[in-house]
């Protein structure tokens, strides 16, 4: 959808250059997932160096000496250090952020050790894996993903992260908190598709919604009577498009699943009044093009 809008505002016709910004885009989406972890990994390396070089201060105090290390053994960390799915990940899409910026690093850890969460678990001397799981939970949920500095850093590193941050955080919140105190196979980096049609999917959709703009246009321009076209929001128009795309050019897809994927993203991208709008005309429009047999769904749930 965003990439159609930037077709229209930028009123170019390279699908080709259009279509590889799209999946450069989507695959981004992993660089991001990895920044993120990463940052969870930099956050204790860095408090270990913090307190090693605290320990041989020539005037070193006692708790300097000996310091508290329960935050840096916990137990996610080590899991990280160790996941092979996690390394090989970080080392082929080539990400280290945080070594050329390891100030946003420093402002997370002090804001870390500032919170709560964090003063509570050092306070206890027992320990176990659930214990640091719900710290790495907490800290991750509270503090880190709430911190504006991040944000802005993440917005300035790539325009195409910013609608990217919540999916990708979501993700990572669930993923940390199904994690059990088990190495093999305890944490695994998602694949950007599910599989090659996955991908495929993205690919036909961008194409035939583009090449068939005009004809899939006058599938709704006669359910607007009180609607002059230019006065229909253009992103509601892209939405309408894109789904009546899925309703004639992809038999595998239920209407009720391209009903609402499509609803929520006019809920989410354009006014507030358009999901309703969009949902008027697209019910119409099923109701319509079953009639005419237009509409042909297959495949297992779909009859």
């Amino acid at each position: 959808m965003q990439s159609i809008y930037a077709m229209h505002q930028n009123g170019s016709d390279n699908l080709e250059k259009e279509e590889k910004f799209l999946f450069y885009s989507i695959d981004n989406i992993q660089d991001l997932y990895l920044t993120m972890i990463s940052s969870l990994m930099e956050i204790g390396k860095k408090e270990a160096e913090f307190l090693h070089k605290s320990s041989l201060k020539h005037l070193a105090t006692p708790e300097e000496r000996k310091p508290n290390e329960k935050f840096v053994k916990n137990s996610l960390f080590q899991i990280f250090a160790e996941n092979n799915s996690l390394s090989i990940a970080l080392e082929t899409r080539k990400i280290d952020a945080w070594s050329l910026n390891d100030d946003y690093i420093v402002l997370l850890l002090n804001a870390i050790k500032a919170s709560e969460y964090y003063k509570t678990y050092m306070s206890n001397p027992a320990t176990s894996f659930e214990e640091d799981k719900q710290l790495i939970v907490d800290l991750f949920t509270e503090v880190i993903v709430p911190n504006e500095k991040l944000y802005e850093y993440l917005e300035d590193d790539k325009l195409t992260w910013i609608d990217d941050i919540p999916l990708v955080n979501t993700l990572i919140i669930k993923q940390l908190k199904s994690m059990k105190p088990i190495m093999d196979d305890n944490f695994t980096v998602p694949k950007v598709y599910k599989d090659a049609e996955d991908k495929a999917f993205v690919k036909d959709l961008f194409r035939k919604t583009i090449l068939n703009e005009a004809e899939l246009a006058k599938e709704f321009v006669d359910k607007t009577p009180n609607w002059d076209s230019d006065r229909i929001a253009e992103v509601d128009t892209i939405i309408l498009k894109m789904a009546i795309c899925e309703f004639l050019k992809f038999p595998s897809i239920p209407v009720k699943v391209t009903l609402n994927e499509y609803l929520e993203l006019a809920k989410e991208y354009s006014t507030p009044k358009s999901s309703i709008f969009i949902n008027g005309i697209l019910d119409n429009l099923v109701k319509e093009l079953e009639a005419n047999k237009k509409m042909v769904k297959a495949g297992r749930g779909l009859m």
